[in-house]
């Protein structure tokens, strides 16, 4: 995560109006959380091998208060690095394993009838479900119906839950990270892209390389194993969360962020010819928000108080990727999101 911007031409960062281009107690915030940073990535390369870009995505949703969904096939340790992190960061961990027959209540909790042995009164008491608690994985979120969907869509966008019409609140901070096998369709029941777009990032946890997959055969067939001790405190994520949306983004990196997700959209008059050739619809203004906060984030992890266009470049395809839909045309030409979006940043100027 920490890479270079030299070789990139760097924008004037100052705040219209001021002659400061850094907040000192922000760049101060910045320089404590490169160090959390390093020091998280250095506990999880313990139990995880590679997976370096997934991880620092995780982390970068985390304090921007977004959510993702994890695209990969099976046995990629999903689950095991989104535990690892839980421990790191010295939050509760709750996995759902979702299956046709999960019903709304089977993740928010419910009430039950029981009796007060002092009084001989009978009361409805309610029984917490599993999402309270602070990192979600939602296994497989795709095979639950719509509606138990739409109960975790809740607790996503309002922090609360609602039973038997009465709200309770969840505890910050919470992050649920869904996850999706990119092999199999049947039996399955898609998010519709109104629910894809509550999702911050759209990760993809690719196959480990040669030497990464003998290290994994190896650290995964000994008799050892490792304790995780927590390097963040809950009370520093929710501080991050407040700090990251203070860092600097000057007005042309923010006009850049958000022509770059209009030019994903058809019907706009200066539409690149092939995005329309090859898009049905494009982005919405939610990611030009998660763009612009996710690019807030990097800077912070990279101990920066400002924003660059790297930053926003380099989040372009984990905000993008679930939120263009692609046509007949594209699925033909086997051209992808992540290749539509690749030409954008190609070809769209800086100023």
């Amino acid at each position: 995560m920490n890479r270079s911007t030299a070789d990139t031409p760097m924008l004037d960062t100052t705040t219209p109006g001021t002659t400061e281009s850094h907040d000192p107690q922000v760049l101060a915030v910045a320089e404590n959380v490169a160090e959390a940073h390093r020091r998280l990535r250095e506990q999880m390369g313990r139990v995880i091998v590679g997976q370096d870009r997934v991880i620092d995505l995780i982390i970068l949703a985390l304090m921007c208060q977004g959510h993702c969904i994890l695209e990969g096939v099976p046995g990629l340790a999903k689950t095991l690095m989104i535990s690892s992190v839980s421990k790191l960061l010295g939050l509760e961990f709750g996995r759902i394993q979702f299956t046709p027959d999960l019903m709304p209540s089977d993740i928010t909790g419910t009430e039950i009838l029981e009796e007060d042995h002092t009084t001989g009164k009978r009361m409805m008491r309610f029984v917490q479900g599993p999402l309270f608690a602070n990192i979600i994985l939602a296994d497989e979120i795709n095979r639950t119906p719509p509606k138990t969907q739409s109960a975790l869509l809740q607790a996503m966008q309002e922090y609360q839950v609602t039973v038997a019409g009465q709200s309770y609140s969840l505890d910050r901070p919470f992050f649920v990270l869904g996850t999706q096998n990119p092999i199999e369709s049947e039996g399955t029941y898609p998010l519709p892209e109104a629910q894809l777009d509550r999702f911050m990032f759209k990760i993809r946890v690719d196959y480990p390389t040669l030497e990464q997959e003998i290290d994994v055969a190896l650290t995964t067939t000994d008799d050892s194993s490792t304790e995780l001790e927590p390097v963040i405190t809950r009370q520093m994520i929710l501080d991050m969360q407040h700090v990251v949306r203070r860092v600097i983004v000057a007005r042309p990196i923010a006009s850049y962020a958000v022509r770059l997700v209009r030019a994903t959209r058809p019907p706009e008059t200066d539409t690149p010819e092939f995005v329309r050739h090859y898009l049905t619809w494009g982005a919405g203004p939610r990611a030009c928000q998660a763009l612009l906060l996710g690019a807030k984030a990097r800077a912070l992890l990279d101990g920066r108080a400002n924003v660059s266009i790297d930053d926003v470049r380099d989040l372009a395809k984990p905000v993008l990727r679930h939120r263009l839909v692609t046509n007949f045309t594209a699925e033909s030409e086997n051209v992808s999101t992540d290749d539509v979006i690749d030409r954008l940043i190609e070809q769209l100027p800086e100023l």
